[in-house]
């Protein structure tokens, strides 16, 4: 359970992670992770610093998912040293790892403990992710970078089932403008409501 406050200070120090890596506005952040805290955190994170993030299925395979990062040119991937799917403990690093093989623009990797299982760390390319959460001051701040509306937020890839899949890009100002819109309408939040998506 997170309070939005709880949430502002784990992105805050998430982006001060990735500056710290070396990320900066326009670089792509491929997202390998399964359905925790984590990965919207991630993809907030990149959105302050001006980067791009890119979210890929943790159910896909080690060939989709170094196809897409392949495409989309990204610097760093986050993912996890495992997932849970149907009560089964899925290795995402190990599927992660293969991709890497053949994925020469990523340069760090950032692995969040989900599962606990022992998995291989690459020196100066692998960080654990609570390590390097650690190492941040609790209530640094980091400003938001300034954006265009007509600049790219996120890259959404198609799945890929009729041919090659293709990197569908949405811009910082149309996607927020269409998400405050289609709140609004569809579901006329109040006040006193409380609402989440991810």
């Amino acid at each position: 359970t997170y309070t939005y406050y709880q949430l502002y200070r784990e992105v805050n120090k998430l982006a001060k992670v990735f500056k710290d890596l070396g990320l900066k506005k326009g670089d792509r952040v491929s997202l390998y992770l399964p359905m925790i805290p984590e990965l919207p955190m991630a993809m907030l994170a990149t959105a302050r610093i001006g980067g791009i993030h890119m979210v890929v299925f943790s159910g896909f395979s080690a060939e989709a998912l170094a196809d897409r990062i392949n495409d989309s040119g990204a610097k760093v991937l986050v993912t996890a040293d495992g997932a849970y799917r149907r009560g089964k403990a899925i290795p995402l690093k190990e599927t992660a790892d293969r991709a890497l093989e053949r994925t020469p623009s990523i340069q760090k990797v950032i692995v969040v403990k989900r599962i606990g299982q022992s998995v291989p760390m690459k020196d100066g390319r692998d960080y654990w992710y609570h390590d390097l959460m650690a190492k941040v001051e609790p209530n640094v701040y980091v400003p938001p970078e300034p954006m265009e509306a007509t600049e790219p937020l996120f890259i959404l890839y198609t799945s890929g089932t009729t041919g090659k899949p293709k990197g569908v890009q949405h811009g910082t100002g149309g996607y927020l403008v269409w998400g405050y819109w289609t709140l609004k309408w569809g579901f006329n939040p109040n006040e006193k409501d409380i609402w989440w998506c991810t």
